[in-house]
C-alpha cells in the first residue's frame, strides 16, 4: 500500500479507538455535558425573570432569556467537551500508551488527529443533546437552512481550534489532574463573555476583553445565525481569526509536545 494509504488506515484506526474509549467510559462526557446543562436549566427557571428584565429594559420574559441564553451554553459545551480530551490525552501520556505509539510502526501524526476527530464528533453529538434540550424548554431558532450549515460549520470550527489546544494542554500536564487545572479557563471563559449578558451591561474597565476573547464573538455570531438576527462583520471576522489563530497554534504546539522524549 502508499504511504497516504497507511496514513488514512493509521488516522481511521486511532479515531476507532478513541470512540470506543469513549463509549466504554462514557461517565466523563456525561458530566462534561450536564454542567451546561443544569447552567441552562438553572437561569432559564431561577434566574430567567431577573435575568431577562435587565437585558429587556424592566420587562421580564423567561423565553426571551432561553432565546439569549441558547447559543453561550452551546460554546460553554464545547469548551467543556474540550477539557475533557486535555484529561484523556494527560491519561494517555502517564500511563505509557504515548510511549508504546511511538515505538510502533504507525504515522505519529494519527495519534493526536484520532483524538482530535474523535473529540469534534463526541462534541456535536453533546451539542445535539443540549440543543434538544434547549428546544425542549422552549427555544425557537428562526434560522434558515442556509444559516443552520453556517451555525453547524461554525460549531464544527469552533470545536476543532479547542481541541487542539486541549490536546496541547494535555501532553504539557503532568498528569490528569493537572491537565483538568490547566484546560481549566475553556469552562471558565464562557462564563466572563456575552454568554449571559450583553456587552453593553458590563462595566467599561472589563468590555473590552470580555467583547474581544475568544468566545464571545463565536457566541454573537452564533446568536444571530440562530435567531436571525444578523451577524456582524466584526464578529465574523474575529471568530474566524480566533478559530484559525487557535487551531494552527494548537496543531503546532501540540505536534512539538508529543515529539519531544518520552517522560520516565
Amino acid at each position: 500500500m502508499s504511504t497516504l494509504t497507511h496514513t488514512v488506515r493509521d488516522n481511521i484506526t486511532m479515531l476507532r479507538r478513541n470512540l470506543l474509549h469513549a463509549r466504554r467510559y462514557p461517565s466523563l462526557t456525561l458530566n462534561i455535558v450536564l454542567t451546561p446543562v443544569m447552567l441552562l436549566l438553572l437561569f432559564v427557571y431561577v434566574f430567567g425573570d431577573v435575568m431577562s428584565a435587565g437585558i429587556n429594559g424592566g420587562d421580564a420574559n423567561r423565553s426571551d432569556y432561553l432565546a439569549y441564553l441558547v447559543p453561550g451554553i452551546l460554546l460553554m459545551t464545547i469548551g467543556g467537551t474540550a477539557l475533557g480530551t486535555a484529561v484523556s490525552v494527560a491519561s494517555d501520556m502517564t500511563e505509557g500508551i504515548m510511549a508504546r505509539f511511538r515505538t510502533m510502526a504507525i504515522s505519529r501524526a494519527s495519534v493526536l488527529i484520532g483524538h482530535v476527530v474523535g473529540t469534534v464528533i463526541q462534541t456535536l453529538m453533546a451539542l445535539a443533546l443540549v440543543l434538544v434540550i434547549g428546544i425542549a424548554m422552549g427555544f425557537r431558532p428562526d434560522a434558515s437552512p442556509v444559516e443552520w450549515l453556517a451555525a453547524a460549520g461554525l460549531l464544527t470550527l469552533v470545536s476543532l481550534s479547542l481541541t487542539w489546544i486541549a490536546v496541547g494542554m494535555g501532553l504539557m500536564s503532568p498528569n490528569a489532574e493537572g491537565a483538568s487545572n490547566i484546560a481549566m479557563p475553556l469552562m471558565l471563559l464562557p462564563l466572563i463573555s456575552t454568554a449571559f449578558v450583553p456587552v453593553e451591561s458590563i462595566p467599561g474597565g472589563f468590555r473590552w476583553f470580555v467583547e474581544y476573547q475568544p468566545f464571545s464573538p463565536a457566541i454573537e455570531t452564533l446568536r444571530g445565525l440562530l435567531l436571525g438576527s444578523g451577524i456582524g462583520t466584526k464578529n465574523a471576522l474575529l471568530t474566524l481569526g480566533w478559530c484559525l489563530g487557535l487551531t494552527v497554534l494548537g496543531y503546532l504546539w501540540a505536534k512539538a509536545q508529543f515529539n519531544r522524549e518520552p517522560r520516565q
